[in-house]
């Protein structure tokens, strides 16, 4: 089938001004950086958002900002995650009445040891999904919630509203290969997660699209538009270009790459995170550019 979700969809950064607060004009900033690195989509409020460093008042004020400043020129994502199924549904209402595209959730998880069952899984997503939006299930090893393929078939044949897979866990081409298989046209978004990391082995199990961090999409993306086209010769090229700098964000950054490429490029004022969260060592940082630099990415021109 022709799977109607494809593309690059990133993960925006939140920035912070240095003391902390949310830094507003500069979120505006990243979005338009985004979309002009030629984002199909942006997620906001996910883990590499800084989700689980963000109160809830401010969630708010970053969702209304979001989505009136995006204004439809792209489809935006909400991450809704929340061990309550009832605030789950109540992030999703609200995100829905002022116009967001999707939701995107992780199982039902809290700490170490508080797993929703797949009982519980499966009745918390059946309950987003009578909001009436799309769902994109987050299948990360954070929330260390087993999420077996019979389940995910089940989620999607069963649950209107869940038609997309992002697949972040160990050995994500087989699972991803297995879920189309099983799935078949229920499978409307499988997608690659983890900042690309595993990016080409995705393609080839059958994923239509990544959702990365907003770092360098604008070289990620031609890896994606290739393989989808056919032409795997010039992806596995497109993809050897960039895959040390996308090693080094996945092993030694984090989420705090994103926003170390930001502020050299001009696109916001500071890369602060919030504790407990450490800021990049200078040489770990140092590391980041040279790899980026060659790659002449948007992120280091945008704001210059």
């Amino acid at each position: 089938m022709s799977r109607p979700y494809k593309g690059i969809w990133p993960v925006a950064p939140t920035p912070f001004n240095p003391d902390g607060t949310l830094d507003l004009e500069s979120m505006t900033r990243v979005l338009d950086c985004m979309i002009d690195q030629g984002a199909d989509g942006i997620c906001i409020l996910a883990n590499f958002s800084e989700q689980f460093l963000i109160s809830d008042a401010e969630r708010e004020t970053l969702t209304r900002l979001c989505l009136e400043h995006v204004a439809g020129r792209v489809p935006v994502i909400v991450t809704v995650s929340h061990f309550a199924t009832e605030i789950a549904v109540e992030r999703t209402q609200f995100v829905k009445d002022l116009g967001a595209s999707m939701v995107m959730m992780m199982a039902p998880y809290h700490g170490a040891l508080m797993k929703g069952t797949p009982t519980q899984t499966y009745e918390q997503f059946k309950a987003v999904g009578d909001i009436g939006l799309p769902i994109m299930v987050q299948d990360a090893p954070l929330s260390g919630v087993d999420l077996p393929v019979p389940l995910l078939v089940k989620m999607a044949a069963e649950i209107e509203m869940v038609k997309l897979f992002k697949i972040e866990c160990v050995g994500a081409a087989a699972k991803l290969r297995a879920l189309i298989e099983a799935g078949g046209d229920a499978i409307e978004g499988p997608f690659d997660g983890e900042e690309a990391i595993t990016l080409l082995a995705d393609l080839d199990a059958g994923a239509t699209g990544g959702m990365t961090s907003a770092m360098i999409p604008d070289q990620i993306k031609p890896v994606i538009d290739m393989h989808l086209a056919g032409d795997r010769a010039g992806a596995t090229a497109a993809y050897g270009r960039v895959l040390p700098a996308i090693n080094h964000e996945n092993r030694q950054c984090g989420f705090r790459a994103a926003k170390a490429a930001m502020v050299e490029g001009g696109v916001i004022k500071s890369e602060f995170c919030r504790h407990p969260i450490e800021p990049l060592h200078p040489d770990t940082r140092s590391g980041l550019m040279d790899l980026l630099r060659p790659l002449d990415p948007v992120v280091l021109n945008w704001g210059k």
